[in-house]
């Protein structure tokens, strides 16, 4: 049966309002920091199924959050690409060769690397209580293509929207490589059994406006549309953070089901912009849950109170930060589970 997180997604209202976090699998959870501890480095739990499941899992059994989101990466569609991909220890993520220097015809693919992460979803689907929805995720084009130019994470994303700028045929490429394999990838993990995707575009606020058309809009439009088809009955959720005033637009353009707003938008604002009746999910801000200050029941109630008349799902405006003291977290699901609307 639907879980509430999944009716909500799929439109429905309801008095009480769903809650999962973004990156609720990880490094906040003592549990987690034990079996890494045992299992090696990032990519290699990852790519190891049964413990990535565990690590999916780990936030519902000490939580009882409405959803569980897939513990993997969005660089994994690069890495099927072709580019080398590890996990440096206070660096984050390094791709190579880069693709300011490189083409694309040089990568070799490797369409097996998917294959695991499909495991972990069956593995979960098989293993979450009823009720409980499973997420998959990929990154949105835009955001993997700044990781595949540069090689690496970066403030302002510089390589990728200079590129974007001297050679758009180039960009556009690695685009619509992108797009094509991350159709296939999100395809495969409904197809394993995520009962809704995610499309992370944590970088789309560096860009113009006509390069968030371009860049952003376009592509996420084309993956929607093609899921759509394949896959009528699985919502997708469109989170593109930093978005700001162009975030109806996306909403309206994209196709998405429902819409992540990142904390640096008014709830209300989101509520009186967005189109009637879509869901909306966020907007907490993670450093507020990081300080755990008075403040944090009463924004939120303020964000609950903001969406009271549209479909909504409880979440932060980005990932939570691995310095997030548990009690912090058990205080937000009090907030949120005892609210009357």
């Amino acid at each position: 049966m639907p879980g509430l997180l999944l009716d909500t997604l799929n439109g429905k209202r309801s008095s009480q309002v769903p809650l999962w976090l973004m990156r609720q699998a990880g490094r906040y959870l003592p549990e987690y920091r034990e079996l890494r501890e045992r299992k090696g480095g990032f990519l290699a739990m990852a790519y190891d199924s049964e413990a990535a499941c565990e690590i999916t899992l780990q936030p519902i059994d000490r939580f009882g959050f409405d959803g569980a989101i897939l513990f993997s990466d969005i660089l994994i569609v690069p890495h099927a690409l072709g580019q080398h991909l590890e996990f440096q220890a206070g660096e984050g993520p390094k791709l190579s060769p880069r693709l300011i220097d490189a083409s694309l015809d040089e990568l070799a693919r490797a369409p097996e690397r998917y294959e695991p992460i499909y495991q972990t979803v069956r593995l979960c689907r098989q293993r979450l209580p009823e009720g409980v929805t499973m997420l998959g995720f990929a990154g949105s084009p835009w955001t993997v293509a700044t990781y595949m130019v540069a090689g690496e994470g970066s403030r302002d994303q510089h390589e990728a929207r200079a590129l974007a700028y001297r050679d758009p045929a180039a960009l556009q490429a690695i685009i619509d490589a992108v797009v094509e394999q991350t159709i296939t990838y999100l395809s495969g993990q409904i197809a394993a059994g995520a009962e809704a995707v995610q499309l992370f575009d944590s970088w789309a606020g560096s860009l113009a406006p006509d390069e968030f058309e371009r860049w952003v809009i376009a592509p996420n439009a084309q993956i929607v549309a093609a899921l759509a088809e394949m896959h009528p009955d699985t919502p997708v959720i469109g989170f593109p953070k930093g978005s700001g005033e162009k975030l109806p637009a996306y909403a309206r353009e994209t196709g998405v089901g429902a819409v992540g707003v990142d904390e640096t938008l008014d709830p209300v604002w989101v509520a009186r912009e967005l189109p009637e009746s879509m869901a909306v999910q966020g907007n907490l801000d993670p450093l507020l849950l990081l300080a755990g200050s008075g403040e944090l029941e009463k924004r939120v109630q303020t964000i609950l109170e903001a969406f009271a008349e549209r479909p909504h799902v409880f979440n932060l405006g980005h990932g939570i930060d691995r310095h997030t003291p548990i009690e912090h977290v058990e205080r937000l699901i009090a907030a949120v589970r005892g609210w009357e609307g």
